[in-house]
């Protein structure tokens, strides 16, 4: 099976001259699920912030059959989806509807067609009874689920998810995992919460020191590592 994402040997610096990234490998394959573990500082948020061309390191990018670079960037993009930890600053236009329709318009969608998409990435996520409201007025679930939303509307092969569960209550998080393994998404879930991990993927990748130390079920690398941190930012 020829995987969605390839990554080698990718090396990162940040300007402080903090090696964040140290020669990562990596491969995700469609239908996956990894979830990527570790220590704060480890380089999970560093990484996937690669994969679309947000941060730019030494060694190999893939996407798609595409070698990441300066004139792929924009195609790299339609295909990987982000949703960052705080939903929030994803969402900023008057209405639910609006936000999640921004991204179609900016594609050159017309305005009929990109409302249709916008209301049909509502309804995968259950958000679509909430189209006319301002989302300010939605609980921290509600505005994950819509974030998720406007993901969808631009149509990604690959979501990438960076701590998700972050300001989300039990029962939140318990309908975040059902949305998304109702997805047929390839994903990839920047965590440290175990529980969500484990019931989510097929498969983790713990860093450790900028580099993959071990790959394997949530389970066997916590006890390898006798890792379980309940914070939620990383770098």
């Amino acid at each position: 099976m020829t995987p969605l994402i390839t990554v080698r040997d990718l090396h990162f610096r940040y300007d402080d001259g903090t090696a964040a990234l140290n020669g990562v490998n990596f491969d995700l394959f469609p239908g996956e699920t990894v979830a990527l573990l570790g220590a704060n500082g480890s380089g999970k948020t560093t990484f996937v912030l690669h994969l679309n061309g947000l941060l730019a390191g030494s060694g190999s990018i893939e996407v798609c059959g595409m070698p990441l670079t300066k004139a792929t960037l924009p195609r790299v993009r339609q295909k990987i989806g982000l949703v960052f930890q705080d939903s929030e600053t994803q969402l900023f236009m008057p209405t639910v509807l609006e936000d999640v329709a921004f991204g179609p318009l900016n594609l050159g969608l017309d305005p009929h067609a990109a409302v249709d998409r916008a209301m049909h990435a509502l309804e995968l996520t259950g958000m679509s009874g909430e189209a006319h409201k301002a989302p300010y007025h939605l609980s921290a679930g509600e505005k994950k689920r819509v974030a998720i939303a406007g993901i969808l509307a631009m149509q990604p092969e690959i979501l990438i998810l960076d701590e998700p569960t972050t300001f989300l209550d039990p029962p939140a998080q318990r309908s975040l995992i059902e949305l998304l393994h109702s997805l047929p998404q390839a994903k990839i879930v920047v965590t440290h919460d175990t529980s969500f991990a484990a019931a989510l993927s097929s498969r983790a990748v713990f860093f450790q020191k900028g580099v993959v130390a071990a790959e394997g079920d949530v389970t066997g690398l916590v006890r390898r590592f006798a890792w379980n941190s309940p914070v939620t930012t990383s770098r």
